[in-house]
Parts: structure tokens; sequence; C-alpha cells
């Protein structure tokens, strides 16, 4: 296998191209910047699947190259990257991870019939917007929310919650829902405000929080900023519990927080690490030091449904392969998965999980 880097306006694009290859993906995610360790797993889940898949004879018998690009988690360069990817000739998209850049670019994919699965974007407005191509091997907002905001009923209805969130599509999204869920409940926060992203510093909107006497703290945003924020309160000696979501499932949240980390909670898809269908890729990975950990093994699980559903159909044809994803049961890492009429998970498993000595943990 070999690796050619490519510059296209500003984008770092990594081009893997197996021998014959003669079917391609591509995967996009922000592989640079504060959110690189994600797009990592991002890339690496789909890297292994591949290879997985080539070294059994490919798709269709035809083997399968994979282009992964930068799109910064950016809405601007994420149709650049979708563009990319299109005028490469990509028949699949893993990606994007990032909602704010799944959204626009999935306009770009369905003008051109490409399939995309986003192995992380989980706002509700991906698959609500009726493009055909679209699905996502990972749950959706308004029921994360939903979890999130009756665990602070039942835990904290009591006390003074405070939400938080980054303005970003994921971020007010998954804050809104978990407020929408919590006032339902007959529990009104006592503070709602914003935040802005990729600061070093939030020290002085803890301080704000410990003087308004918030307990618990939800936080709609990404990993970066919440262990800041995170770091920020253990410094001022101030325990509130801090709560957030699925983008916490990265070991960089317990190295930028160190060991404030401890006692975090946050919601993820039930760990396929776990799984015994994922046993010997999850056995690969660490045979290569990788932790196969957050987005990784929906990555993976996002190229597997896609050459299951081409294999069932016999063809790379678009529109019989969106009938078979929508038709069908596929066997992933993830363990059986389908899809609704939308193109979501016909079934969403949120978990509670914790950081304890430096790893996420299911909560017992």
């Amino acid at each position: 296998m070999r690796i050619i880097t490519v510059a296209f306006v500003a984008l770092a694009a990594l081009f893997i191209c197996p021998a014959r290859a003669e079917v391609l993906v591509g995967v996009s995610a922000a592989m640079t910047g504060r959110l690189a360790w994600i797009g990592e797993q991002g890339q690496r889940g789909a890297e292994m699947a591949v290879a997985d898949f080539n070294a059994a004879g490919g798709v269709l018998g035809q083997q399968v190259g994979l282009i992964a690009v930068d799109d910064f988690c950016d809405p601007e360069q994420a149709v650049v990257a979708a563009r990319k990817l299109v005028a490469d000739g990509v028949v699949l998209v893993i990606g994007h991870y990032c909602s704010g850049a799944s959204i626009p670019a999935s306009k770009v994919y369905e003008a051109a019939g490409v399939l995309q699965i986003s192995p992380g974007s989980t706002n509700p407005q991906l698959t609500e917007q009726g493009r055909a191509n679209v699905f996502r091997v990972i749950g959706r907002d308004d029921t994360q929310g939903i979890v999130a905001g009756n665990h602070l009923a039942d835990r904290w209805g009591e006390k003074k919650v405070a939400i938080l969130h980054d303005t970003t599509t994921y971020g007010k999204g998954l804050a809104d829902e978990t407020r929408k869920q919590l006032n339902k409940r007959g529990v009104t926060e006592a503070v709602y405000d914003a935040y802005t992203p990729g600061k070093d510093d939030y020290s002085a909107e803890v301080a704000a929080l410990q003087a308004a006497g918030i307990a618990v703290l939800y936080v709609g945003g990404y990993h970066a900023e919440v262990a800041l924020i995170v770091r920020a309160a253990r410094d001022r000696g101030y325990a509130v519990q801090i709560i957030s979501g699925d983008a916490l499932a990265t070991e960089e949240f317990a190295l930028i927080a160190g060991p404030a980390a401890e006692g975090t909670l946050f919601t993820f898809s039930a760990d396929p690490r776990r799984n015994p269908e994922a046993a010997p890729v999850v056995e690969r990975f660490r045979a290569e030091n990788f932790e196969p950990a957050g987005y990784t093994l929906l990555s993976y699980a996002a190229v597997q449904v896609w050459a299951q559903a081409v294999e069932k159909a016999g063809s790379l044809e678009l529109a019989t392969v969106i009938a078979t994803l929508r038709g069908q049961e596929f066997d992933t890492v993830l363990g059986s998965i389908d899809f609704d009429d939308k193109g979501d998970l016909s079934t969403q498993n949120w978990v509670w999980y914790v950081w304890r000595s430096g790893e996420y943990v299911p909560v017992e």
C-alpha cells in the first residue's frame, strides 16, 4: 500500500491506493487541529475495514482504494472536502464526524450520487433533510438528549443545573435537546448560556457558575473545551458535577483534563470493543499499538454495511445499494444493525460512561 499526500485549497488529503484499486471510498473528518484525535479514529477504522475487505478479495471482486480528507470540522471546508472526494470518483464517503460538516456536505453527495454514511454526526437534521443517500451508524441527539435530560431530572432535579453549549451544530443541538427533556420533566435550568470554542482558558465561565451556586453542569460541545472547563473547575476547588455527550469518547479528553477528568460523566454508544463480533478487529488494532476507542469501530462498521449491501445487491449502483441498506440487516462490529426509512439506526443504545483513572468505563 503506498501513500501519496495531496494539497488542495488548503485541504490536507491522504490518498491510500491499494494495488489494482478499482472502487474508491472516501473518509472525511477533522484530521488536524483540536479534533485530530477523533479524525484519526475515523480514518484508522476505515483503513482497517478496507484492508480487511481487500485481503478477502475486495468488493464484488474489485479492490477498494481509500481517500482521506481533512474537513477541519468546518462547514465551508467540508463542502470543499466533499467536492474533492466527488471529483476523485468515490462511490461512498465515511463521514463526516462533525454534524456541522456532514449536513452541508450531504448536499454535494446527493447531487453527485454518492452514498454517505456518518460514524459520528448525531444532529437530527442530518437525516431529516430527506436525502435518500444519507445514513449513519450512531444514534441521534434527540434520543441522546432525552437520556441526558432524564438523568439530570432524576438525579439533580432539586439542585441548580446549568447548561452550556459551544454554538456549533452539534453542541447547541445536543444542549437544546437535553434542555427540552429536562424542562419537560418539570425542571428549569438555572443557567443556559454559550461559550466560545477554541479558547485556552475557561476560568471566567467556571467562576460565574460557581458564584451562581451551580451543582451540576451539562456541556454540549467537543472534548477539548469540556476538558478545559473540567480542569478550570478543579483548579478552583469547585466540585461541580460535569456531564456531557458522545464527543468525550476519546482519550485526549483525559490527557487535556488530567486528574480533573475523574468522575466526568457522558453518554455514548454501547462500547463495541466489548462485542464478541469485534474481538478479532480489536486485537489487530491493539497489535498495531492503537486502541480502537471512540469512533474507530463505528467507522469500521460504516464500511462493513456498505460492502455487505453491495454484495447483497450485486451492484455498486447507488439506488440499488440504498434499497438494500433500507431493507436488510447487517452483521458488524457493532452487532447486527439495520436502518429506518430516514437512514437512522432502527435501534439506538445510548450508554452512560464515567472517566476513571484515565479511561472511560460504563457506569455500573
